[in-house]
């Protein structure tokens, strides 16, 4: 039999060994290169912050094409990062880059609510809107023709004055509030843009007010003499959502006859128009909040023709 002894040294209470100190220097804020801010402020008196990612490849004989993003704030540096990593990955990336014009407001936060609602909004009533949480009263909304206005009138022309873009290769990207605010430009001012990227779109907005406008599209679509494209993205998991807005809206005659967002896209889909593309993308697993880095990812990808057709 062999016996092992094991001599343990405990020494409780002792200090920890002196661990030498890092040499950490601050540096200051993080900055995304290729990258500038700046406020603007509209003849309105209202204060927007831009954001611009200009590429480092040469633009066409044309210009560059330009992808406008509303809700800058919370989305400019995902679709930053975004284009960054494309371009690395895809020759055809390489070889198409855009300019990219982020909209938002002078925030440190990734929203300003009050603000969003009203710019990105149609008018509506008070009854047609669903209840908000506690029972807050809506801020005050219908702005969406006004900041529109701003966009074509006022911050196009000093884009342009600063980067040669295409104007015939214009595209407008937007979420939520955002993206019903892409569907009013589409049907009221089809010509602002050629690329409309819609995610995750507010449809329900004024009682479906959507529909109607929707109709009026429909009709006037067939004349259109240039091509405009139009993108729509949904997780997959808002169509069963229970506690979304359009849930709590009561049931009315519009809402039965629109139906929900995939139903919206198959009507579009079935659309007879030479100068009008639709795509749709769904992504499986996601809902209203986490399906916006995929939304940001395919709108690239469709602004550039690489996906989505």
């Amino acid at each position: 039999m062999f016996l092992v002894l094991f001599s343990v040294n405990l020494s409780y209470g002792s200090e920890p060994p002196a661990v030498t100190q890092a040499d950490v220097h601050s540096l200051g804020e993080f900055t995304l290169a290729q990258t500038e801010v700046f406020d603007f402020t509209s003849r309105r008196g209202s204060v927007y912050r831009i954001f611009i990612s200009e590429p480092k490849g040469p633009a066409s004989v044309d210009g560059y094409s330009v992808l406008y993003v509303l809700d800058a704030n919370a989305n400019f540096g995902t679709l930053v990062e975004a284009q960054r990593h494309q371009s690395r990955g895809r020759a055809g990336l390489k070889s198409t880059p855009v300019v990219l014009v982020g909209i938002g407001y002078p925030t440190e936060g990734p929203y300003d609510f009050k603000r969003r609602t009203y710019d990105l909004t149609t008018p509506a009533l008070p009854e047609n809107l669903p209840r908000r949480p506690g029972g807050r009263e809506w801020p005050k909304s219908g702005g969406a023709d006004e900041f529109l206005d701003f966009i074509q009138g006022e911050l196009k022309p000093h884009i342009e004055s600063r980067v040669r873009i295409d104007r015939s290769r214009q595209a407008i990207y937007g979420h939520s509030f955002g993206g019903l605010f892409v569907l009013h430009t589409l049907f009221s001012r089809p010509d602002a843009f050629q690329n409309y990227i819609a995610a995750s779109p507010s449809v329900w907005w004024n009682d479906y007010a959507t529909l109607k406008a929707e109709k009026q599209f429909s009709t006037s679509v067939v004349e259109f003499d240039s091509r405009k494209r139009l993108l729509i993205t949904l997780g997959e998991l808002e169509l069963t959502e229970d506690g979304g807005p359009a849930a709590l809206l009561a049931p009315t005659a519009a809402k039965k006859t629109f139906g929900n967002t995939k139903d919206f896209a198959e009507r579009l889909a079935s659309l007879e128009a030479e100068q009008f593309t639709f795509s749709y993308r769904e992504f499986p697993g996601e809902d209203h909040g986490s399906v916006v880095p995929f939304a940001l990812i395919e709108s690239l990808r469709f602004v550039l023709n690489t996906s989505a057709e």
